[in-house]
């Protein structure tokens, strides 16, 4: 039998934490003296603290821990806590390249001139228009290529003529930020006259007074986009008149890069 400070040396686990586990029912001592409350940890124990540690090692909390040791030795079962938590550190990994992406761009416009980028804001009218239009609810934002995807399936067997500028854009119905299940339209404008199809709607589009600031690169820059204008219509005189929406100049349909695109944030306004 191992005393707990010698079964902590060979474990390498720390004492504290080797009676929490005890607490947790985790990892037991083989026995516990009566008189004096020391506890006793047998060799085989050793391969036990072993697992916990691996499992620990890979991002498992102690709860899911405790239901995993139950079921160690099921192939199947290991393999679904497996590829679940496979999953979760795949999207933390997706989270932490796009705050990378993001740092990298504020250093690119630190590095440039010595202060974060500023976006010039105009006041214009968008005529009116002939559009297709798909609007659905989808599961977030970053999901909008699913509009997009069947529109352009749609409308193939039509052979719809894009009118120039197309103002390809996003609309967003809902009344405020939702962080998930968007409504979202999306719309281009065509030239000439086409049959609905399942999800493809065509509809005249009346002309639209916005505020809008263009801005090149990643979409992580729309918070501060969204201030300028903020600050402008605040200025101006003007308040906020309609659902907001963005127009893609360059989309990710056509590049890969983010730097590459050019994307219009619009904001339906009126004069106070």
């Amino acid at each position: 039998m191992l005393k707990i400070g010698d079964f902590s040396k060979l474990s390498r686990i720390s004492i504290r934490m080797l009676r929490h586990y005890d607490e947790i029912g985790i990892l037991r001592p083989e026995s516990v003296d009566d008189f004096t409350g020391y506890r006793y940890y047998s060799e085989s124990q050793l391969l036990l603290a072993g697992r916990i540690q691996s499992l620990k090692t890979l991002g498992f909390g102690l709860s899911v821990i405790k239901e995993i040791l139950g079921k160690y030795d099921d192939p199947q079962e290991m393999e679904r806590f497996l590829l679940v938590k496979q999953k979760e550190l795949e999207e933390e990994a997706m989270a932490a390249k796009q705050k990378l992406m993001l740092l990298d761009s504020t250093l690119k416009w630190l590095r440039k001139d010595g202060r974060l980028m500023d976006y010039d804001v105009i006041l214009k009218t968008i005529p009116e228009r002939y559009v297709a239009s798909v609007r659905q609810v989808i599961p977030a934002y970053d999901q909008e290529g699913l509009l997009w995807e069947i529109m352009c399936r749609e409308l193939e067997p039509q052979k719809v003529q894009q009118a120039l500028p197309c103002y390809g854009m996003a609309i967003f119905h809902d009344e405020g930020h939702k962080e998930h299940d968007p409504d979202v339209e999306i719309q281009s404008a065509v030239v000439g006259v086409y049959q609905d199809t399942e999800h493809v709607k065509f509809k005249t589009v009346p002309p639209i007074q916005i505020a809008s600031a263009i801005y090149k690169g990643s979409y992580d820059q729309i918070l501060k986009v969204n201030k300028a204008v903020a600050d402008w219509v605040a200025a101006n005189g003007y308040e906020f008149d309609g659902k907001s929406f963005c127009i893609y100049h360059v989309s990710p349909s056509q590049t890969n890069n983010p730097e590459e695109l050019v994307t219009e944030v619009c904001f339906p306004v009126r004069k106070k």
